[in-house]
């Protein structure tokens, strides 16, 4: 009996990450979850194309900056609704408190937005609130060598 539990609690591990495709390619094993279930505003459905542009302005943003980026950004799935967010630095995400710290360098930028300034959202809403709006399903954010944390965007 032991050794049935045993085998069914591999398979339904591996089951587990087979159904994400980019563990161990784009990035480890999720290590840590939560649930991002703010809803702030109701805004109509968003689209691939705006994910696209969205992470395309963000990437064109860091690459136009004097120094070097630290992370990448990437969108993936047929709808480009999972964002993955790389370091490409020891530093910047070796911890997830530094990842977060990142996420709220972000609400910064975020908030400084005219989308953000006529939404009302310039005071309260945060990177995940843009995220929420753009309907993302999950982030992911990592470390590129360690560790990975998965944010779910609960729908309304």
């Amino acid at each position: 009996m032991r050794l049935i539990l045993a085998v069914f609690l591999v398979l339904t591990a591996a089951a587990a990450q087979a159904s994400d495709r980019y563990v161990q390619y784009y990035y480890p094993a999720i290590s840590s979850e939560e649930v991002f279930d703010r809803i702030i505003i109701d805004v109509p459905p968003a689209n691939k194309e705006v994910r696209v542009r969205f992470i395309s302005a963000m990437t064109r943003s860091q690459l136009d900056a004097p120094e070097t980026p630290r992370f990448v950004a990437f969108v993936k799935g047929a709808e480009s609704d999972t964002l993955i967010m790389t370091a490409l630095d020891d530093e910047i995400f070796k911890t997830l408190y530094r990842a977060r710290a990142q996420m709220a360098q972000l609400t910064a930028n975020m908030r400084g937005t005219e989308y953000f300034r006529n939404m009302n959202l310039d005071v309260v809403g945060t990177f995940y609130d843009m995220l929420q709006i753009m309907q993302f399903n999950e982030l992911i954010i990592t470390d590129g060598e360690t560790w990975s944390h998965k944010v779910t965007f609960a729908r309304n």
